[in-house]
């Protein structure tokens, strides 16, 4: 009512005036001076431009507002100038400099949207601006800014494609983003600009398959695309017979050396082809229904033979979207069951027509029950589809009879009844059923036209009752064409055609023209009056085709002097035998398209439209996405290494082979005897070398020895950490390969010391390791973390070389803890977890997942009587800590607990970590710390250089029995992570610690011991 109201007054010339006013009081409220009536002004703009009405006039009132402080009001002006900035654009170039500013604004969203209208604005003059605009907002703190200028590198790119290098520069730098918010978009900019550098993929590919399930739904959409092309051209193809699926694979996943693919050797699938089969599987379960057909179609392209049954259930369940979707869905299924049909025949019934189907839905379904008949089922689909020839859709009833002639002709052993059936169906009173059984059954009779000589004279009874011009001309046709059959009947039916020339349609006119010349080379005796006459009623035609068919007719079948030799091939030519017609599905040769896109629905190649490449012969290097792991930036170095350092071995051949040399000389039960003799004879005098027993080939050897041994200098770093590396084998061979490493590097910061000296200061350092090695064996859990990991004594080590009087800088680093506590925490009771029970615990161990995480112990229990599947935390914290979850628990037995790991970055602070399983975790102020080794002479040092203005000083009053050293440095490290520095007074204790979050100390502990009752 209210809409056909308001067309009626649009009819009226008074609204011309209403809506002038209604545009001026926006316009008065814009330029007033109180916030208010302009956030009212502008969400109505909003409002008429969401349902469709021109706000066009409005634009110099809105952009004014560009600079109002009001982020309510800029938000919605920034919406308004997305909408028209294009079409104003001199308007709009006056406040760039606005937009300018609002790109450095706090706000992210105010930053976004500015970015968002200057890249709207499309004047090839302000592309510098925009390029800047979009790099700086590439490195932005926020994903959602970093997800819009994403958004603008298409909208560049397609304004200026000169900026594509400059363009490929950002995209790749968005590329190695880790938000799940700027994945997608950046993959689409990608397909966008440059989807032929495949390069750019190679070292994102892990990372875009494991971030997969997270990423926004469309997201899914456009990387799964992508990576379906990436995989074609980087793996080979799984569909060989002698392909062997390893699921378990993972042994050449992280190794990139020795993969190559030998073509003698039986197929293996790639461990990165399975991780993106793998990862893109949970997305069948998706309410989109463009990222189910999205993993549809990469598994069709993609997975082994055996897995495509995985898909089947997902597109099924599609048919029951709107009818939008299930046209696209049936398309693509369609296409499946060409090449597939055991894949939807246990879903047979699932593509039954409906009465509430629309026609073209209908249509599929029938195209599909097609290609799924065979033996076994054809007489169910032939009963079926007996019911859909009586529906009142004449459109589809049609479709219905061609089916029938496509199972008729692709299974012959129904091809007789399929026939029976069709010619009961020309005594139907409807002319479009009669019409399509005629062209169906003219197709049919090709195949085996003698046996079935009394259905062609059946329809030839029929004739005068068929007004369809397809169905007479398909009568015509048959009549001419096996006219022997039919010597009879076919003389007649010219005859009545001959009365009705004149009337009938030019489809019908051009099969009596043939009809009768192939009776006039067959019969001439009945025909030939009948054919003249035709002939010359044709050669006055209004029709030209039908006068051009008349002319070369009378020439080619009628001999006169004019006629040439072609009049003697006329029966060759008019009477040869024709092939059968094939009756082909319509999605037979749509299979070249890649599913899903829009060439596959519309059978035609689209604007845009990137093929999919053949499987390579051979698999290319698949090192190229192996990601290097960067090096900890808290590892325990004393000075910057030389570029030029930074690549060299840490040992050479010579060192190697001396290393052998002093093995086989001390130790006599070598496990090479060969190697020790001829190393020994190496160091032996040179009366050995002269031997006559030796070969030149063996001097030579020798010579190069001892070429590489002379090279070498006492005085070489390399030679004193062999030493000291010699040393330590000797007595513990498990820390050796871990310190050589350490040693090695910072000898370079003593490189200046005499070599005496470097002596003494070598077995200082090599008594103090064994003297820390035997105090760390009376605690059996101590020494095992310190073999989780080589930062505690590496740490310690370093600290050391300040306490010899090296002049180097010393850098305070993270230490192991001194006490772990067990006790653990309820996060989740079993009564409101359902039988699902969690406690949590802080290990106070370095986090692996990242420096400024803190890392916990979960154990869940499972204490109900029925198994807990998919145990996982599936978003992360609404509080805005940063979470690295733990992997899904796919299924939890009864009365079973499993313990997993995470990392939780509380930004130091004790604000509590929300999951989705409605549990919070709050910290302690202690388990925010991280102990750092460090000398009391540093201590001293450091302490002095604060400046004293968070310095706080309490109080405290303990028992006698508590007042040992002991018993207040178990106190403290049992409340907090801390580290306790020896200290020369016995009533100090000092205790450094830094945050996780901060790279420096933030403040320093100095505890007091008093004596006290």
């Amino acid at each position: 009512m209210i809409e056909s109201g308001w067309s009626i007054v649009l009819s009226c010339p008074s609204l011309v005036y209403f809506i002038d006013t209604k545009m001026d009081d926006l316009i008065m409220m814009l330029e007033s001076n109180k916030e208010s009536l302009k956030l009212e002004a502008m969400k109505r703009i909003v409002g008429l431009i969401a349902k469709g009405k021109n706000a066009y006039e409005l634009f110099p009132a809105v952009v004014k507002n560009v600079a109002s402080k009001n982020i309510e009001l800029k938000k919605l002006v920034y919406v308004y100038l997305v909408r028209y900035a294009e079409e104003q654009q001199d308007l709009a170039l006056l406040s760039i400099s606005t937009f300018q500013r609002a790109l450095k604004d706090p706000n992210q969203l105010i930053r976004a949207s500015a970015l968002r209208v200057l890249s709207s604005i499309r004047v090839p003059i302000i592309v510098p601006i925009m390029m800047l605009a979009i790099k700086e907002a590439a490195t932005d703190l926020s994903p959602y800014v970093r997800k819009t200028a994403a958004h603008a590198i298409q909208k560049l790119y397609s304004l200026d494609p000169d900026q594509k290098e400059h363009l490929i520069e950002v995209i790749e730098k968005l590329l190695k983003d880790k938000s799940t918010l700027v994945a997608g978009s950046v993959v689409m900019a990608f397909e966008e600009v440059c989807p032929d550098r495949i390069d750019l993929i190679h070292k994102n590919y892990r990372k875009l398959c494991n971030l997969l399930v997270d990423v926004e739904e469309w997201g899914q959409v456009v990387i799964i695309h992508m990576l379906t092309r990436y995989a074609r051209t980087q793996f080979v193809s799984p569909w060989r017979e002698d392909a062997v699926f390893d699921e378990n694979s993972e042994k050449t996943f992280y190794d990139s050396e020795g993969r190559r693919v030998d073509q003698s050797k039986p197929y293996i699938m790639d461990p990165d082809h399975r991780l993106l089969l793998r990862n893109t599987k949970p997305l069948l379960q998706s309410r989109n229904t463009a990222v189910v057909m999205a993993v549809s179609q990469l598994y069709w392209h993609l997975a082994p033979k055996h897995e495509l049954s995985i898909i089947t259930k997902s597109l099924v369940r599609l048919l029951r979207s709107h009818r939008e979707v299930q046209y696209i869905v049936l398309q693509n299924i369609a296409t499946m069951s060409i090449q597939r049909k055991g894949m939807f025949e246990p879903f047979m019934k699932s593509f039954y027509v409906r009465s509430t189907d629309a026609t073209h839905i209908k249509t599929l379904k029938l195209e599909i029950l097609t290609n799924l008949a065979n033996e076994a089922n054809i007489s169910t689909i032939l009963r079926e589809l007996q019911t859909y020839v009586k529906s009142q859709d004449k459109a589809f009833a049609a479709a219905t009879i061609q089916a029938i002639g496509r199972c008729a002709t692709n299974i012959s052993e129904v091809t007789d009844t399929c026939l029976n059936g069709l010619v009961l169906l020309l005594s139907n009173r409807d002319e479009t059923v009669v019409a399509e059984s005629v062209v169906v059954i003219k197709k049919l009779l090709q195949t085996q036209p003698s046996q079935h000589s009394d259905i062609i004279k059946h329809m030839a009874k029929l004739f005068d009752s068929i007004t369809v011009p397809m169905a007479r001309a398909s009568i015509l046709w048959l009549m001419g064409e096996y006219c022997e059959h039919v010597p009879k009947n076919a003389p007649d039916v010219l005859r009545k055609m001959a009365k009705t020339f004149i009337s009938e349609e030019d489809i019908v006119k051009l099969q009596t023209v043939n009809l009768a010349a192939k009776l006039y080379l067959s019969n001439s005796k009945q025909t030939k009056l009948l054919t003249q006459y035709i002939l010359n009623l044709g050669k006055y035609d209004q029709n030209y085709d039908i006068r051009d068919r008349t002319r070369f007719i009378r020439q080619l079948i009628v001999p006169n002097e004019k006629s040439g030799a072609l009049s003697r091939y006329a029966r060759r030519i008019l009477m040869a035998p024709k092939p059968a017609p094939v009756l082909q599905s319509a999605f037979k040769d749509r299979d070249r398209f890649q599913l899903g896109t829009l060439s596959h629905t519309l059978n035609s190649q689209s604007n845009g439209y990137l093929e999919l490449s053949d499987w390579p012969a051979v698999a290319p290097d698949q090192s190229v996405r192996i990601v290097e792991v960067v090096e900890l930036a808290g590892a325990p170095l004393l000075g910057k290494s030389k570029p030029g350092k930074s690549a060299e071995k840490f040992y050479s051949d010579s060192e190697e082979e001396e290393e052998e040399e002093g093995s086989s000389s001390e130790d006599s039960s070598s496990s090479s005897k060969s190697e020790s003799e001829s190393e020994s004879e190496e160091n032996s005098d040179d009366s050995n070398k002269s031997s006559s027993s030796e070969s030149d080939s063996e001097k030579k050897k020798k010579t190069l020895k001892n070429k590489k041994l002379q090279q070498q200098k006492p005085d070489s770093k390399d030679r004193y950490c062999h030493d000291l590396a010699l040393f330590l084998s000797q007595s513990h061979l498990f820390f050796l390969n871990k310190f050589l490493v350490v040693f090695k590097f910072n000898l370079r910061c003593i490189a200046n010391v005499h070599y005496s000296k470097k002596k003494a200061l070598l077995l200082f350092i090599m008594t103090k390791f064994f003297s820390i090695h035997i105090v760390l064996a009376f605690s059996n859990q101590f020494v095992a973390n310190c073999r989780c990991s080589l930062l505690c004594l590496c740490v310690f080590l370093a600290c050391q070389f300040d306490a010899v009087s090296w002049h180097v800088r010393v850098s305070l680093q993270a230490s192991f803890p001194v006490f772990v506590p067990e006790t653990s925490h309820e996060l989740l009771h079993r009564m409101t977890g359902k039988g699902l029970s969690a406690q949590y615990r802080f290990t106070r161990q370095p986090c692996i997942y990242g420096n400024s995480m803190v890392s916990l112990q979960l154990t869940l229990s499972n204490s109900s009587d029925q198994a807990l599947e998919n145990i996982h935390i599936s978003e992360k914290s609404s509080t805005g800590q940063n979470i690295h979850r733990f992997n899904a628990i796919e299924r939890l037995e009864p009365q079973a607990s499993v313990t997993v790991s995470m990392g939780v970055d509380f930004n130091d602070s004790t604000q509590a970590a929300n999951f989705q399983l409605c549990v919070s975790i709050q910290p302690a102020v202690g388990e925010l710390l991280l102990p750092i080794t460090m000398t009391e002479a540093d201590f001293t040092k450091e302490q002095g250089k604060l400046l004293g203005m968070n310095e706080s000083s309490a109080t405290i009053t303990m028992t006698p029995e508590n007042i040992s050293s002991q018993s207040v440095n178990r106190k403290v490290v049992s409340v907090a992570n801390l580290g306790v520095i020896p200290s020369s007074q016995e009533n100090i204790h000092s205790v450094p610690r830094r945050c996780l979050n901060l790279t420096k100390p933030t403040f320093w502990n100095v505890i007091k011991k008093t004596n006290c009752s």
